[in-house]
């Protein structure tokens, strides 16, 4: 992994992830968000270490706490809401990340997939998946309508086709950006034009500007890494991608949207 990933990760693992379950009103959750660190803290010391046994123990430590939260999402399954759909994504992708990172740690090839795939399949599954979930689950609760569904809908949709097209082809990866794409795109618009409305200082309006804003960008990029990948067109590889895409998204996307829907969240207990 590179040094760019492993930060990147860690953001996921210390900061976005734990912010982001406080924003989950399940009072089952309570217990796993006491003891995040338990689990984020080896996860984290694991990227800096060698490929080893002992790399892969503490990884492992990570991925259990990852399967805790997978373990929560049948109780979002009681209502399938769509709202309720992107939440029980946000609570199963991270364990797909958990496993990655096992693997990746113990320099073992799962599924074929070499090693390089597996680091980055680590932030994908933080970011576009984690966050990008439980972000779309939010604005569809905040915001009335039929684009607020969609989101909601389609972001789950989208991360489940990006990640059939690992084990298929470039072409169904190709389809899952798209459709995630148009969800995250419909997060931003929704974000901007309704949900910043709300925000009742200039910070978290600021937060929710940037969040939408990058969105529009580093999802483009996705879609021409996702494009030219099945075409063979030029695009950007893979250290431009993790440079631009995994930084926008973990900065820009996923840090200002959790630091800002906290703050919305305060101001109407």
């Amino acid at each position: 992994m590179s040094v760019l990933v492993n930060v990147i990760v860690m953001l996921g693992m210390l900061v976005v992830v734990p912010a982001g379950l406080r924003l989950m009103d399940a009072v089952e959750l309570a217990p796993i968000r006491r003891i995040w660190p338990v689990f984020a803290v080896p996860g984290a010391v694991a990227l800096w270490l060698p490929r080893s046994s002992t790399a892969a123990v503490l990884a492992g430590l990570y991925a259990l706490g990852t399967l805790a939260l997978a373990v929560h999402a049948p109780a979002r399954t009681r209502s399938l809401a769509p709202a309720e759909v992107a939440q029980l994504t946000a609570l199963v992708t991270p364990s797909v990340a958990g496993l990655a990172l096992v693997a990746e740690r113990a320099g073992h090839e799962l599924f074929g997939f070499d090693l390089t795939v597996l680091a980055l399949t680590v932030p994908h599954f933080h970011f576009a998946g984690f966050t990008a979930a439980l972000v779309a689950g939010l604005v569809c609760r905040t915001t009335a309508g039929a684009a607020g569904r969609f989101a909601a809908l389609s972001v789950p949709l989208g991360t489940v086709l990006v990640l059939a097209g690992y084990f298929l082809d470039d072409w169904a990866e190709l389809l899952g950006a798209l459709v995630l794409t148009a969800g995250m795109w419909t997060v931003a618009l929704l974000t901007w034009r309704d949900v910043r409305a709300g925000g009742r200082d200039g910070f978290t309006r600021t937060l929710l500007a940037v969040s939408a804003a990058v969105l529009v960008a580093t999802m483009l990029l996705a879609l021409s890494w996702a494009l030219g990948e099945a075409t063979g067109l030029p695009h950007p590889n893979l250290t431009w991608m993790a440079a631009t895409h995994g930084l926008g998204n973990a900065l820009g996307f996923a840090l200002c949207s959790v630091l800002a829907w906290r703050r919305l969240k305060e101001t109407t207990v």
